[in-house]
C-alpha cells in the first residue's frame, strides 16, 4: 500500500483558506478519491492548549514575545498528535489529505519574528525538526493563496463584524502581518509553493474561479 498525498491550502488571514480546502475536498471525494479535510491548529483537541494560550496572549501580548522555535513547537506537537491520534493511518493507507495550514504555516509566521538573514537556517531546522525528526509527513504540493494585505485586513474586520476585540495576537498586530507578508513572499518563492492570486484591482476573485485555479494545482499534484 503506498502512503498517501498531503495537499497544503497557505496563505496569510484573510485569503479564504479554509473556504478553498473545504471546495477541494469536496472536489475530490465528488470524484470518488478517498480524502479528508485537516485543519491546523486543531482547537477541538487538548494537543493545541499552548497553541491557544500563546494567541490569547498568556506569554506575551504581542507575537514577538515567543521566539520563534518556541512557538513553532507548539504548533508541531499539535500536528503529532493529530497525526498519532487521528489522520495518520488514512495517510500511510494511501488516503488525499487537504491541509488547511500545515508546517508551512510556521514557516510564514515564526520566519516573520527573525531578520530575513536568518530565514533559510530557520527554515532548515523547522522541515528537519517537523518532517524528519517527528516523522510528519512533508506536503506533496503547497499552494499559496497571495492576497494583498489592504484586501486581507479588510476581510478579516468583516469576519468579526467590526469587533477588533475577537481578533488574536496575530490578527491584531499590522506590522507583524506585513513582515508575515514579506516572509510569506519567500516562501512561496524558495520553497516551490504554486501561488493562486485572489484579488484583483482591490477585490477579492470570485470562490469559484479561485477554487478551479485551486483543483488544477492540486490534481497536478494527484497525477
Amino acid at each position: 500500500m503506498s502512503r498517501g498525498k498531503l495537499i497544503v491550502l497557505e496563505g496569510l488571514d484573510g485569503s479564504g483558506k479554509a473556504t478553498q480546502a473545504k471546495r477541494l475536498a469536496a472536489a475530490l471525494a465528488a470524484e470518488g478519491r478517498p480524502v479528508r479535510e485537516i485543519t491546523f491548529p486543531n482547537y477541538e483537541s487538548d494537543s493545541s492548549a499552548l497553541v491557544r494560550m500563546y494567541l490569547a496572549g498568556q506569554f506575551g501580548e504581542k507575537p514577538d514575545d515567543v521566539n520563534a522555535y518556541a512557538a513553532s513547537s507548539f504548533y508541531a506537537v499539535d500536528r503529532y498528535a493529530g497525526y498519532k491520534a487521528d489522520w495518520g493511518k488514512f495517510y500511510e493507507e494511501g488516503g488525499i489529505l487537504i491541509a488547511d495550514r500545515y508546517t508551512t504555516s510556521n514557516a510564514v509566521h515564526q520566519c516573520s519574528k527573525l531578520p530575513p538573514e536568518q530565514w533559510e537556517e530557520f527554515l532548515h531546522w523547522l522541515f528537519d525538526y517537523e518532517f524528519r525528526l517527528l516523522g510528519l509527513p512533508a506536503p506533496d504540493r503547497v499552494i499559496y493563496l497571495q492576497v494583498d494585505p489592504a484586501v486581507s485586513q479588510k476581510l478579516m474586520t468583516q469576519r468579526y463584524h467590526g469587533d477588533e476585540t475577537k481578533k488574536d495576537v496575530h490578527e491584531k498586530d499590522v506590522e507583524y502581518l506585513n513582515r508575515s507578508r514579506k516572509a510569506a513572499e519567500f516562501c512561496a518563492a524558495h520553497l516551490g509553493w504554486c501561488s493562486v492570486r485572489c484579488d484583483v484591482g482591490g477585490q477579492m476573485r470570485s470562490i469559484e474561479e479561485i477554487g478551479e485555479e485551486v483543483r488544477q494545482v492540486a490534481l497536478s499534484a494527484l497525477e
